[in-house]
This record gives structure tokens, C-alpha cells and sequence, in this order.
């Protein structure tokens, strides 16, 4: 073999060796970019789902009490999406003739109702029971041992106020408007019907006043 030829088969060697070795390379970067991106979406993802930061709560007006009746009920939505279902129990003409519960059921997200005709709290879906205290008596939320949790409530100069968090509302609304289009695609598909579509938004509470057992 000559010189020209030894020469030329270390060339194609060196050019062959330097084509794998950037090759693979630009494999390594491209999944380190790949695992990078699906890293920042689920992180994103966490944060508009689960916000850190400081919670607070605030007593929200919910309604003159003088228009609710014993028996009426409605669906409460807080600021920051929270459903709650607020029932006139009593007519003593105090704080205690209201509850007001968490509207979804601890079982499956399901939306309860009450229901005065039977003195209860009742849940469609898989015919979860709770008493008027919230306390689950029948189906699948009294079988693990479930309650609704309660909330706080006020009477002030003739107004029915509740106590709800406002846990890092603005951090929420933040996350949502820097996310790219995909990732809020992403994390609106864990909205779920039956939970009632818990929205990424914080949203101003629209009382919607309906009579117990007539929907």
C-alpha cells in the first residue's frame, strides 16, 4: 500500500469517526432538549395546578338573608372556582339556620344537592348520602368514611357572609397567562364534568339561587 493510500484510509477513519461521534451528539442534546421541555411543562403544569404561596382566607358576601327562605338552596362559586352549596336549614334568624358545604363529594367529584324534602345532602352519581351536618350516611362516601367539608358563615347588618380561602389566586392567574397555548390545553383536559369543570381562572362568585328538590 502506498502512502497516498495509507493517508487516505486515516482520513476516511477520522471523517467517519467524527460523523458518529456528532451524530451521536446531536441524539444526546435532542433528548436532553426533549426531556427538558416535557420537565418545564410538567412543572408548569404542578404549579397551575397545585400554586405555591401563602394562603389567606376573607369572609365574601353571599346574600340578604331576608330572600332566602328555609328550604332554598344554591350553588356558591369563590373567587378562586371553588363550588359550594349553601342551604337555609332553619328559620331562628341567626347564623345557624345556613350550612354551607363543599358542593363536590368526596368520592368520585361528583356535585351534591340538597335535598329538604329529605333532610339530606345527596349525590346522583353513585347515590352517595350525607345528613344535614355534612356527615356521609349511605354509599360508597359512607363506606370510606367521608364527610362534606364545611365552611364558615356569618350574619352581619342583615348579610350572609362566608369564609373561604383565596390560596395564591394571583399566582394562578400568573402561571396561566405565561403558559404557551399547549400547555393550557394540557392542564384545561383535567377539568372533569362530573367534578363540575373547575376552571384555571379565577372567577367572581354568581350565586344561582334554586329551590331544594325541584332540580
Amino acid at each position: 500500500m502506498s502512502n497516498d493510500d495509507s493517508t487516505h484510509g486515516a482520513s476516511s477513519e477520522t471523517t467517519r469517526a467524527r460523523r458518529d461521534f456528532l451524530s451521536s451528539a446531536a441524539t444526546v442534546t435532542m433528548a436532553g432538549g426533549l426531556a427538558a421541555s416535557y420537565g418545564t411543562l410538567g412543572a408548569l403544569a404542578a404549579r397551575m395546578l397545585y400554586p405555591s404561596g401563602p394562603s389567606t382566607s376573607e369572609w365574601v358576601f353571599v346574600t340578604d338573608v331576608a330572600s332566602i327562605r328555609k328550604g332554598d338552596s344554591w350553588v356558591f362559586e369563590t373567587p378562586i372556582g371553588a363550588k359550594i352549596v349553601v342551604a337555609r336549614q332553619d328559620d331562628r334568624g341567626d347564623a345557624s339556620d345556613f350550612v354551607a358545604f363543599s358542593s363536590t363529594c368526596p368520592h368520585l367529584g361528583c356535585q351534591v344537592n340538597w335535598e329538604l324534602q329529605n333532610d339530606r345532602f345527596f349525590c346522583p352519581c353513585h347515590n352517595g348520602v350525607f345528613d344535614r351536618d355534612g356527615n356521609a350516611t349511605d354509599g360508597p362516601p359512607a363506606a370510606a368514611g367521608q364527610r362534606l367539608p364545611r365552611y364558615p358563615l356569618k350574619i352581619e347588618n342583615g348579610l350572609l357572609f362566608i369564609e373561604v380561602q383565596l390560596e395564591s389566586a394571583v399566582a394562578r392567574q400568573a402561571a396561566v397567562n405565561n403558559a404557551p397555548a399547549d400547555a393550557i390545553e394540557l392542564i384545561a383536559g383535567a377539568d372533569s364534568p362530573c367534578a363540575g369543570g373547575n376552571s384555571l381562572m379565577a372567577r367572581t362568585p354568581q350565586p344561582n339561587r334554586k329551590e331544594a328538590g325541584l332540580s
